[in-house]
């Protein structure tokens, strides 16, 4: 007995797998591009779905589909939007450019669900084009998870920073330019710090995603929109908005969101732009938890599994490698996607896969890896007091509140004297005669030296 039955299209037949409700175009798609093992992601044949559910719904309207074809399209793209039938969405990232032969696994898909003697292309492609609808999917799948999944993380982190900045507000330590000792801030300070480097990353986020929220729907194959109803482009993006309660609207130059990707470049302009403060934010608080005898050891990090599988007793900073191996893995998609978007030639991108995919899998690994993070590491980190304040007052830059005292040069020599000497600042000051000791202690005082001096 077979286990496979003839589909055919436009190619002739071919044998697809019994039980598979895809047909022909992803069955030679399976054939031809077997390459790798990165298959389109899920988000994307959902997006894909939920398109083809607008554009039922809104053929329907304008009388190009049947009525009851129409809802029946409309009920199954709606199933496989909802994931119900994922494992029939099987092929590469690594196919046509434009994304055609996985627009056609959902046709197929979707048509085979519906029945109603549904065509893949005929009725469930109705006035659509790989070359609009895909794009438009890529740009819903980004928006989606971007609000669902990367903004939720990066606020969840940014909330847990600022509830670190306001738990250390008081606590005083020696501030570091260079690697070198500099003047004093509040841990809480720098914590503050890093929320706001988060928060401008966010702002940046929002941004870019207007442009995102501009779909290429209603094109068809270059632009122009042949074949397809004046209206519906706008009325499947404006079905999608209402669907997700996103901005969502028609391109203004369909032209444009066919043959470039610029939103997208932006948009992931903006997660490099987070992964750069992610590292700067992760490789501080990693020096500062250093140790915990040989290093700088003002934080303590939580203490989650072993470090090592030979020295007994040692803990690693884990969860900030996991993040910082994210960051560079994100920084090394910017770089891919920014080459595909340079490669559309005349009224089409043909790098599309490839940009989706990674920037899908920025937003997936940034937004697990900022949850990890938080849950794993900020939300535990306390504070060695009796080493931060050792820090603070073995520092030599305390000398620079005598500056305005007693001048620049003085100063450095007091410093210097120090650090040769290896005696305190108050004990150097006092033997060079530059200030008494009533002087040293009134003027030295880190709690006056955490910003501008009065007048």
């Amino acid at each position: 007995m077979s286990n496979t039955r003839t589909e055919t299209d436009s190619f002739g037949p071919i044998e697809v797998p019994e039980t598979a409700l895809w047909g022909a175009q992803t069955a030679r798609s399976l054939r031809f591009f077997a390459i790798g093992e990165q298959r389109m992601p899920l988000p994307v044949m959902h997006a894909l779905a939920w398109i083809k559910w607008a554009a039922a719904l809104v053929n329907g309207e304008l009388n190009l589909l049947d009525a009851n074809k129409a809802q029946a399209i409309a009920k199954a793209a709606q199933r496989v939007a909802s994931g119900e039938f994922d494992a029939e969405f099987v092929l590469s990232v690594w196919q046509t450019g434009s994304g055609t032969q996985s627009n056609m696994n959902v046709n197929e898909v979707v048509a085979k669900l519906a029945g109603h003697n549904s065509h893949p292309n005929d009725d469930v492609n109705l006035g659509q084009s790989s070359n609009d609808v895909f794009p438009s999917a890529m740009h819903l799948a980004v928006a989606l998870q971007t609000r669902s999944d990367l903004l939720t993380a990066l606020e969840t982190l940014r909330c847990a920073l600022v509830a670190k900045a306001v738990a250390f507000d008081d606590i005083i330590k020696i501030g570091r330019t260079h690697l070198q000792d500099a003047t004093p801030v509040t841990l809480g300070q720098e914590f503050g710090a890093y929320a706001a480097q988060l928060a401008l990353c966010a702002s940046s986020i929002e941004h870019a995603l207007l442009a995102v929220h501009r779909l290429a729907i209603g094109g068809t194959a270059v632009g122009t929109g042949l074949n397809t109803h004046p209206e519906f482009g706008n009325r499947v993006a404006a079905r999608l908005a209402q669907q997700f309660k996103l901005p969502l609207a028609q391109a203004d130059n369909l032209f444009a969101a066919l043959a470039g990707h610029e939103a997208l470049v932006a948009l992931h302009a903006s997660l490099k732009m987070l992964a750069i403060a992610l590292t700067k934010i992760a490789n501080d608080i990693r020096l500062m938890g250093s140790g915990p005898r040989a290093g700088l050891g003002e934080l303590q990090l939580p203490q989650n599994e072993p470090g090592s599988s030979i020295m007994p007793g040692k803990v690693n900073p884990t969860q900030i490698e996991a993040l910082t191996m994210v960051c560079a893995q994100v920084m090394g998609h910017d770089a891919a996607i920014g080459f595909a978007a340079s490669q559309g030639q005349f009224e089409l991108n043909v790098y599309k896969p490839l940009i989706i995919f990674d920037t899908l899998d920025s937003l997936r690994l940034l937004s697990d890896a900022m949850l990890s993070f938080t849950r794993h590491c900020v939300t535990g980190i306390t504070v060695d007091g009796a080493r931060v304040q050792a820090l603070l007052q073995s520092s030599l830059m305390l000398v620079t509140a005598l500056a305005p005292h007693i001048g620049y040069d003085r100063a450095a020599q007091i410093a210097k004297h120090a650090h040769t000497q290896g005696c305190t600042l108050r004990a150097a000051a006092l033997t060079l005669g530059a200030v008494s000791a009533e002087q040293f202690d009134a003027w030295v005082d880190v709690k006056h030296m955490l910003g501008p001096r009065p007048s």
